[in-house]
């Protein structure tokens, strides 16, 4: 079902563009914002791994420095049958992960030093799990297609902005205006809804695959709500763009709107995993 829904709303993203874009900017001005949007996308995406881990100071570890660690995502890596990925560590206190990576030959997963101190290890071997699904459904390609359209949108939308502000006239010109104006409200708007729709169905796919390869839903549950709890207490000082990256928000997000939220409600999450814990 997550997988349909994460097609069904990437769908929906590409005919907002093209309905927006033949709307504001006819096929060049959609062209042209595509093209850029594609290009500040591009580099994100292929160089991910780097960029995100060097951005929170993140630093490789052997099975020599971190041996439970490593040996967790070592035998999480056999069941799923990807190629064992980089493993780093994050120096912070706020228990998180995160993986990424443009293929699963070139994937990293990095894990925070509070994690480490807070979850047992089947919880670690849960969360570890949770990533490596990341991993395998290229989910870091999945985001940069997403941002891409979404941003080219957002670019159509600046461009209906300046010309509905100095297009000037009266009547009809003026309604046009008007309602150039309100589309580049609304149509940024729309896009950033399904774009952390997507991210709530990626979440949930990784949450299933998960449970599967380590076999211990109940335990990924557990984790879940243990992070949860210390994340409201202690927000992660995370970069907003890369917040969906997490396996839990590492934003006080106490306040969001959850039609904003690039994650589930985590009772929600757990009460997913705690069905699944029947079936397996």
């Amino acid at each position: 079902m997550n997988t349909l829904k994460t097609t069904l709303l990437l769908t929906a993203l590409t005919v907002l563009f093209l309905f927006i874009g033949q709307m504001l900017g006819g096929n060049n001005g959609m062209i042209i914002a595509l093209i850029f949007a594609g290009i500040m996308n591009l580099g994100a995406y292929w160089f991910s791994d780097k960029i995100v881990l060097k951005m929170y100071g993140a630093k490789q570890v052997t099975e020599a420095d971190a041996p439970g660690l490593v040996g967790i995502v070592r035998r999480g890596a056999q069941s799923a049958g990807l190629p064992m990925p980089k493993v780093y560590l994050i120096p912070s206190d706020t228990p998180n992960a995160f993986a990424t990576g443009r293929n699963p030959g070139h994937a990293a997963v990095a894990a925070t030093e509070g994690i480490l101190r807070i979850l047992s290890e089947d919880e670690l071997e849960g969360v570890m799990a949770h990533e490596l699904t990341h991993v395998k459904n290229r989910d870091t390609l999945i985001s940069s297609v997403v941002a891409t359209i979404a941003g080219a949108i957002s670019m159509l939308a600046n461009m209906a902005m300046w010309a509905g502000m100095f297009g000037g006239g009266r009547g009809r010109d003026r309604g046009n205006g008007i309602g150039l104006l309100v589309m580049a409200i609304v149509a940024p708007l729309a896009a950033v809804l399904i774009q952390t729709a997507i991210s709530r169905a990626r979440e949930f796919m990784a949450d299933a695959g998960g449970a599967k390869i380590s076999r211990k839903p109940l335990a990924l549950a557990s984790a879940l709500r243990k992070l949860q709890n210390a994340n409201l207490r202690v927000p992660m000082q995370a970069n907003p763009s890369t917040a969906h990256m997490f396996i839990v928000n590492p934003l006080s997000g106490g306040s969001m709107l959850s039609l904003f939220s690039t994650h589930p409600p985590t009772e929600e999450r757990i009460a997913r995993l705690q069905e699944l814990a029947q079936r397996i």
